[in-house]
C-alpha cells in the first residue's frame, strides 16, 4: 500500500500515449434500468470484467459473499444514505451464532449507523463494539456449515472532511470524494474466529475474502464517478445520475468522485487503463498509464495474467503516495507529474498489489510482509527489467535507506503492524522485508525461485495466503529446508 517512495537516478520520460475522452463516454453499453438483485447473483454478468484466463473462477470459487449495495450521495458529497443486501455463506466447519461487519467509517473520523437489520426476513437488533467499528449480528438459529443467510440493512454515512486519519482513504477534501470501505464489510472468519481489531494508523485496515458486488450509485450529475469493476449501466434524471457497477471476484469496493476529473485512457494487451485526474495533471496521468502498462505486462509474465479487463487510477488528496484497491488505484495528486521521482515507483508498486493483496490475499494487519514486502520486491524487479541493475540503483537505495534509517535493526519482518513503531513499519516491512525475498531467491536459486513465485501465485489465487503456506510452496520448489532462513528473517 502506502508511502512507496523511491529515488530513481535515471528518470526516463516516456511518450504520453493516452487518449482524452469526455467523462460521460467511456465504453458504456446501452443504459439499463434492471433492479439490483437481492440474492443469488447470476455470476455470468461478471464474465465481461474478467480476462479470459480468469473467467473459470466464476464456477470454481465457492461460497463467496454477494453484495448488492445502493449509495445515494447528497449534493454536498458528504452525507450518504445507503442500503445493503448481502448473502453470506458459512464456509467454516462449525456453526456460527453471529455474523460480523466492519464499519470502518467510525474509525476514519466520519460516522456510519445501521438500521433496519433483517436476517432472512426477521428483524434483528445488532450490537456494536470496537468503538462502533464492529457490528455484531446475533442469529436466531446458528448458521450451519454450508448454509447461507441473507442480511438486509439501511445505513447512513457522514464522510469526514479531512485527510488526517488513515491517509484520508475515506474523505471529501479538495473537491474529491474518496470512499474506501464505505459500506458494512463482512469480517473474515479464520482460525482465530471472527477477525476484527482497531487497525493502527500506519498500515492497511482491511482483511477480506473474495466477494461479488453489484453497486448502484446515485449522485449529482456534476461529478465524474469511478468505481471498482465494470460500469454496467448509466441513467440521468434532472441534475442526478445513477451508475451501476458490477465487480467480482474482488476483495473490496472502492468509489471516487470529483467534478474536476477528466478521463485519460490507454489500452495495453487487452486491458483498458484509465486515469481520472484534473486537466492540469494530464501529462503526469499519461506518464503513469505508460508505467502501468509496462508493469502489468511484466507482472503478468512473471506471476500470472492480470485477472481483469480494466484498471482505473484516480487522483486524490491522500496523504499516502498511493493506495491499492481491487482493479483501482488511488494516487496522491501532488506527485502526478512525469518529473516527480516518486510517481513511477508508486505506480509500479500499486500495480504489483493487484497480484499481492488482491489476487493473492492475506491478513494485512497480522502479516503485512506478505503483501507489502513482497510488492516492494516485485517493484524492484520491475526496475531491473526496465533499466537493468544500474537503472534499479535508485529504488534499491530507497529500500536500503528505509532499513538504514532504523540502523539496520534486526527486527523480524513477520510481526503484525501494531507491533512496529512508525519508523520500524517503514524500515522493516518496506525495507528489510524486500531484502528477505532477495535472500530467499539466493537460497533457492533463481530458477527454483521463479517457479515458486508462479506456483505461489497460481495456487493461492483468489484465496488467503499465510506465511506457512508460502514457506511450504517455496520448499516444494527448491526441495530444501528453509526453516533457518525464515527463523533469521521472519520469526
Amino acid at each position: 500500500m502506502k508511502k512507496t517512495a523511491a529515488f530513481t537516478l535515471t528518470l526516463s520520460l516516456f511518450a504520453v500515449s493516452c487518449q482524452f475522452i469526455a467523462p460521460d463516454h467511456f465504453f458504456l453499453p446501452p443504459a439499463t434500468t434492471a433492479p439490483v438483485p437481492t440474492e443469488g447473483i447470476d455470476r455470468s454478468i461478471f464474465k465481461n470484467g474478467l480476462a479470459p484466463s480468469a473467467q473459470p473462477v466464476l464456477d470454481e470459487i465457492k461460497g463467496a459473499s454477494e453484495y448488492s449495495i445502493e449509495f445515494d450521495i447528497d449534493d454536498d458529497l458528504v452525507n450518504i444514505n445507503g442500503r445493503e443486501t448481502v448473502r453470506y455463506t458459512n464456509m467454516e466447519e462449525i456453526a456460527l451464532s453471529t455474523i460480523r461487519f466492519r464499519l470502518f467509517s467510525n474509525l476514519f473520523g466520519g460516522e456510519m449507523r445501521v438500521s433496519g437489520m433483517e436476517v432472512d426476513g426477521k428483524i434483528i437488533i445488532p450490537n456494536y463494539s470496537l468503538n462502533d467499528s464492529l457490528l455484531i449480528v446475533p442469529l436466531t438459529n446458528p448458521l450451519e456449515p454450508g448454509q447461507a443467510a441473507t442480511l438486509k440493512m439501511d445505513f447512513t454515512l457522514r464522510v469526514p472532511e479531512t485527510v488526517n486519519l488513515n491517509y484520508g482513504v475515506q474523505a471529501y477534501y479538495n473537491d474529491v470524494l474518496a470512499l474506501a470501505h464505505a459500506y458494512p464489510v463482512i469480517a473474515v472468519y479464520d482460525d482465530e474466529g471472527w477477525n476484527a481489531e482497531i487497525p493502527p494508523q500506519s498500515g492497511d485496515v482491511t482483511y477480506a475474502d473474495m466477494s461479488f458486488f453489484i453497486v448502484r450509485v446515485t449522485a449529482p450529475k456534476r461529478v465524474v464517478l469511478v468505481g471498482t469493476g465494470r460500469e454496467a449501466a448509466r441513467e440521468e434524471s434532472g441534475d442526478r445520475q445513477t451508475v451501476t457497477y458490477e465487480a467480482g471476484p474482488v476483495r473490496d469496493f472502492y468509489l471516487a468522485a470529483s467534478p474536476d476529473y477528466e478521463v485519460y485512457i490507454k489500452e495495453s494487451n487487452g486491458v483498458i487503463l484509465r486515469f481520472h485526474a484534473r486537466e492540469d495533471l494530464r501529462e503526469g496521468a499519461g506518464y503513469a498509464l505508460d508505467v502501468a502498462a509496462r508493469a502489468i505486462e511484466f507482472y503478468s509474465e512473471q506471476y500470472a495474467p492480470y485477472p481483469y479487463t480494466e484498471l482505473d487510477f484516480v487522483a486524490t488528496p491522500t496523504l499516502a503516495l498511493g493506495i491499492e484497491y481491487p482493479g483501482m488505484i488511488a494516487i496522491a495528486d501532488r506527485i502526478i507529474s512525469p518529473y516527480e521521482i516518486y510517481l513511477e515507483s508508486t505506480v509500479a508498486h500499486e500495480v504489483g498489489h493487484q497480484w499481492f493483496y488482491n489476487l493473492v490475499g492475506n491478513d494485512q494487519l497480522d502479516d503485512p510482509w506478505l503483501d507489502e514486502s513482497l510488492t516492494q520486491f516485485v517493484t524492484l524487479q520491475y526496475y531491473i527489467n526496465e533499466y537493468g541493475e544500474t537503472g534499479s540503483i535508485g529504488f534499491r537505495q530507497d529500500i536500503l535507506g528505509r532499513w538504514g534509517a532504523i540502523d539496520n535493526a534486526d527486527v523480524p519482518i513477520g510481526l503484525p503492524v501494531a507491533d512496529y513503531s512508525g519508523a520500524e513499519y517503514s524500515g522493516i516491512v518496506y525495507g528489510r522485508g524486500a531484502l528477505f525475498f532477495e535472500a530467499l531467491r539466493d537460497e533457492m536459486g533463481i530458477h527454483a525461485f521463479d517457479a515458486f513465485m508462479r506456483d505461489y501465485t497460481a495456487s493461492t489465487a483468489w484465496e488467503i495466503a499465510t506465511p506457512e503456506r508460502l514457506k511450504t510452496i517455496a520448499e516444494g520448489n527448491c526441495k530444501c529446508d528453509l526453516t533457518p532462513l525464515f527463523d533469521e528473517w521472519i520469526y
